[in-house]
């Protein structure tokens, strides 16, 4: 990525679809000098929290795949295994966001798979460099990556971020994308409920 042009970076960074969904996030400003890790060394460099939701989640997938060759008679086990890896995951949500910096905390305007807008106080720097943490609610999950700001724009009284992950794990991506369609399919069932009850109350 760091062969691409500022507009090249822009124009993959659109490719994605966005949400306009706040989702609280910690970003951190790191220094030029600041080696960025590859992709497949980034569980390296994750906060201790981050390493051990991964590693449960990974955990989770291995005990439920034995399951799927075994037709319908293991659906109910592992309907009752889903509920419980969902028990975790909200449990490790939690305790990450517990773990949330608040001198770094931010806000997303919204996101997608290919990067997030996050409202700023100050203006940041294009080009920077910018470790992200990100909690996913709706999801029950958190996600650790790098990212570069690739636009700071005035708006208002605040500034609007524009990052593009730099570096992201191909799961963590998925699920970011999975997270915005999930939230868009709810937005079109909340409108179209809304627009029910209008119609029945004319």
């Amino acid at each position: 990525m760091q062969h691409l042009t500022l507009e090249q970076k822009y124009e993959q960074f659109e490719e994605f679809f966005m949400i306009k969904h706040i989702v609280p996030v910690n970003m951190r400003l790191l220094d030029e000098s600041y080696s960025l890790p590859d992709v497949e060394d980034l569980h390296e460099h994750m906060p201790f929290e981050f390493q051990v939701a991964n590693e449960l989640s990974e955990i989770d997938s291995k005990a439920l795949r034995p399951l799927l060759s075994l037709g319908e008679h293991a659906s109910q086990l592992a309907e009752f295994l889903n509920h419980q890896s969902k028990k975790i995951d909200l449990m490790m949500s939690l305790i990450l966001q517990q773990h949330s910096d608040q001198a770094n905390s931010h806000q997303s305007i919204q996101f997608g798979g290919g990067g997030l807008v996050v409202a700023s106080d100050t203006e940041w720097e294009i080009g920077a460099a910018v470790e992200v943490k990100l909690f996913l609610r709706e999801e029950a999950a958190a996600i650790f990556c790098f990212a570069e700001v690739i636009a700071c724009k005035h708006e208002d009284d605040t500034y609007h971020i524009s990052l593009i992950f730099s570096r992201i794990r191909d799961e963590d991506q998925d699920l970011l994308v999975r997270a915005s369609l999930h939230l868009q399919a709810a937005n079109l069932r909340k409108r179209k409920s809304q627009k029910m009850n209008q119609n029945e109350n004319t």
